[in-house]
C-alpha cells in the first residue's frame, strides 16, 4: 500500500522525534488530511526544489514515517500537525496526482546500539568538536549541552545537524545509516571537516585584519583572495587578479612571449597590492594579451570576386584596378605576402583610401589605418619603453589590435607628410616594418618581444614623391592621375548623389539631374583631380533645396539654371567655392 509523503524544503529529522508541522499550502493540507482520513501515516521527505515539487525528480528518495498524533485547524484554514517519526524508509514508484506525492516505501532498520559505549564516545567526540567549533561559528554551546545529558540520541543528531548547517545531502546520508555508531562516525567527519575550515576562514580574517591598517578595502579584498589561496595550496595556479596565469597558458603567445610574460607575471604577483610598479606590469600584460597572437582571417582569395568589388566599389582606375589585381594574383599563388608594397600616389580627393579599404574587403581581411601626417617622433612606430610614465605601444601593434587579426590589411596613410627632428627618425623604423626580411621579427619598445608582421599587408598612400630615396625604394609606386570629366559623370551617377541623398535624408527617386548638369557642376563649381569638391557642391543643392521647401525632399529637377541659382545662394552665405588643390578664392 503506497503512503501519503510530505515534502518539506531542507528538513531531515531522525525517527523518534515529535516534529510540529505547520502546513498552510492547499496541496500540503490535502496530503495531510489523505493521511488521515487513510490509516494516520505519513513519510515526511526532504525535496530538491525551492518551490512547491512538481515531480517525482523534485524529491529525494529517501524519508522518514510516522503517525499523524494531532491535526489542528487554524482560523485562515492551515493546520498545526504533530506528527512522531517512527522508521527511515526507502521510497519506490513514487507518483503524483493533483499535487499530491504517494509511494511504496521500503523500512530501513536502524540497530540498537546507542547505548554501546563506543557509540556514546563518538557521541562525546562529535561534541567536543562542535564545542571547539563554537569559537569561531558563535553556536549556542548552553542548548547542545542538555542535549548531552539529557536527550535521547535521535535528538542529539537532529539537534547537532540543525545547530551545524549541515546540508541536505549530508544530513541525508547520516539518516539512512543503519546504526547509531556509524551515525556518529560520519556525523563526526562532517563536523570535523567544518571544524578545519572553520579554522582556516579564521586564520584568513586574522590576517586581513592585521592589513586593515594599511590600505584601502580594495587593497584588503585582494590580501583576503592571497591568503585564500595560500591556505588552499593553490597560491601557484591563480592570479591575484583574473586568471591572468591561465589566459597566458591558454593563448597563442610563442613560447619565448609566453616565457616572458609568465616571468612579468610572477613580479606582479610577488608585489604589494598598493605598488604602482604592480598596476604597470599587469597593464602590460593586458596589453600583450590582446595582441592577435595566431589570430588571422582564414578566407581563400578569388580573382573574380575581388574583381567585382573594385569595379562595383571604385569607377574608372582601369590601369591601377589591373595592377592591384595582379599583386593579388601573385598572392594567391604565393600564399603569402611577401613581395613589393603597393604606395598609391594621387591628389587629394581621387580615391586612394577608399580603394584601400576596396582592397581589404576583396582580400577578406580586417581593414586597419595609421594617419602618419605629422609624425616625427620613432616611438609612434616603435612604442614608448615601459619606464616612462604613460607609456603604450606604438602604431603599429595599436593597429594590429585594433584589427583582431595577424594578417589584416594596413594603410600607412600621407607617408610624404612625415618629418623628423630630435625625437628621432621615424622613417628609419618604417623601412623596417616595410623591408619583409625585418619585419619577420618586429619588436615594439613596450612590448619587448617580437611580433612576425610579414602576414600583414601594407599599403601607402601619398599625395606627391617628395620622400626620400631609401623610401621609395622599398615601394611600388602607382600613379593614380585624376578622373576625367566623364569618370567624374560616372562616379557621381553611380556614388555621390546617393551619398549625398543620404546625408541629407532625400529620396532618390525625387533627384532628377541630368549628366549635362553635373557636368556644368564639375567644369564651372570645382577644378581638383579627385572628386570631394563635387561631392560637396551636389551636397549643398540638396541642402538649399530643403530650406525652400520646407524641409520637404519634394520631386525637383536640377537644371542648370536652377543649379546656378542655388550655388549662388550657397556662395553668397558666406562659403568661398574651393577650386584647385584646397587653394580657396
Amino acid at each position: 500500500m503506497k503512503e501519503f509523503i510530505l515534502p518539506c524544503r531542507d528538513l531531515v529529522v531522525h525517527p523518534g522525534m515529535t516534529l510540529p508541522v505547520y502546513v498552510d499550502n492547499p496541496i500540503s493540507i490535502a496530503c495531510v488530511e489523505g493521511a488521515v482520513a487513510s490509516h494516520g501515516r505519513i513519510v515526511v521527505a526532504p525535496q530538491h526544489s525551492i518551490a512547491y515539487p512538481t515531480s517525482p525528480s523534485d524529491m529525494y528518495e529517501y524519508g522518514t514515517i510516522g503517525d499523524v498524533v494531532q491535526v489542528l485547524r487554524m482560523p485562515d484554514g492551515a493546520l498545526h500537525t504533530i506528527v512522531r517519526t517512527t522508521d527511515v524508509v526507502k521510497i519506490t514508484d513514487m507518483t503524483i496526482e493533483n499535487g499530491v506525492f504517494s509511494g511504496a516505501v521500503e523500512y530501513i532498520p536502524i540497530a540498537n546500539d546507542e547505548n554501546d559505549e563506543r557509540t556514546i564516545l563518538m557521541r562525546e567526540k562529535v561534541f567536543e568538536t562542535i564545542q571547539s567549533m563554537a569559537a569561531f561559528r558563535k553556536f549556542k554551546m548552553d542548548k547542545l549541552r542538555s542535549v548531552i545529558q539529557n536527550y535521547p540520541m535521535p535528538a542529539f543528531v537532529d539537534s547537532v545537524i540543525q545547530t551545524a548547517e549541515i546540508d541536505t545531502d549530508s544530513a541525508l546520508k547520516i539518516l539512512t545509516i543503519p546504526s547509531w555508531y556509524d551515525k556518529m562516525v560520519a556525523l563526526f567527519e562532517r563536523v570535523r571537516v567544518m571544524f578545519e575550515a572553520a579554522k582556516v576562514e579564521d586564520s584568513i580574517n586574522r590576517r586581513v585584519s592585521m592589513q586593515m591598517e594599511h590600505g584601502r578595502r580594495e587593497a584588503i579584498l585582494q590580501e583576503k583572495m592571497r591568503a585564500i589561496q595560500k591556505e588552499m595550496g593553490e597560491e601557484d595556479e591563480e592570479t591575484d587578479t583574473v586568471n591572468m596565469r591561465k589566459k597566458i597558458e591558454k593563448s597563442a603567445m610563442p613560447d619565448d612571449v609566453k616565457e616572458k610574460a609568465l616571468s612579468e607575471w610572477k613580479r606582479m604577483r610577488n608585489m604589494s597590492p598598493m605598488s604602482n610598479e604592480g598596476g604597470l606590469i599587469k597593464t602590460y600584460l593586458d596589453e600583450l594579451l590582446s595582441m592577435p597572437w595566431g589570430v588571422g582571417d582564414k578566407s581563400d582569395i578569388n580573382l573574380d570576386t575581388a574583381r567585382k568589388i573594385l569595379d562595383s566599389e571604385h569607377s574608372g582606375m582601369r590601369a591601377v584596378k589591373e595592377r592591384i589585381l595582379e599583386h593579388i594574383a601573385v598572392m594567391k599563388k604565393t600564399g603569402s605576402t611577401k613581395g613589393s608594397i603597393l604606395c598609391l600616389v594621387g591628389a587629394p580627393g581621387v580615391g586612394k583610401t577608399s580603394l584601400c579599404k576596396s582592397i581589404a574587403n576583396a582580400l577578406g581581411r580586417k581593414y586597419a589605418r595609421i594617419s602618419l601626417g605629422g609624425v616625427s617622433d620613432e616611438a609612434h612606430f616603435r612604442g614608448h619603453r615601459k619606464t616612462y610614465i604613460g607609456s603604450q605601444p606604438g602604431r603599429i601593434m595599436d593597429a594590429l589590435k585594433r584589427a583582431h587579426a595577424n594578417n589584416p590589411v594596413i594603410v600607412l596613410d600621407e607617408i610624404d607628410k612625415m618629418g623628423r627632428d630630435w625625437r628621432g627618425d621615424p622613417e628609419s623604423a618604417l623601412l623596417e616594418v616595410l623591408d619583409p626580411e625585418q619585419n619577420k621579427s618586429f619588436r615594439d619598445h613596450y612590448l619587448e618581444v617580437d611580433f612576425d608582421l610579414s602576414n600583414v599587408m601594407f599599403i601607402a598612400t601619398a599625395n606627391s614623391l617628395n620622400m626620400s630615396s631609401a623610401l621609395k625604394d622599398r615601394m611600388e609606386i602607382i600613379e593614380m592621375p585624376g578622373y576625367s570629366e566623364d569618370e567624374k559623370v560616372q562616379i557621381a551617377r553611380e556614388h555621390l548623389i546617393g551619398r549625398a541623398a543620404a546625408d541629407t535624408g532625400w529620396n532618390m527617386d525625387n533627384i532628377n539631374i541630368s549628366d549635362d548638369a553635373i557636368r556644368h557642376i564639375i567644369r564651372k563649381y570645382t577644378a581638383e583631380a579627385g572628386v570631394r569638391q563635387l561631392q560637396r557642391e551636389l551636397t549643398a543643392i540638396l541642402r538649399r533645396t530643403l530650406l525652400e521647401n520646407d524641409g520637404e525632399d519634394v520631386p525637383t529637377e536640377f537644371t542648370i539654371q536652377k543649379i546656378d541659382d542655388l550655388l549662388s545662394l550657397h556662395q553668397s552665405a558666406g562659403f568661398s567655392k574651393r577650386i584647385g588643390f584646397g587653394i580657396s578664392i
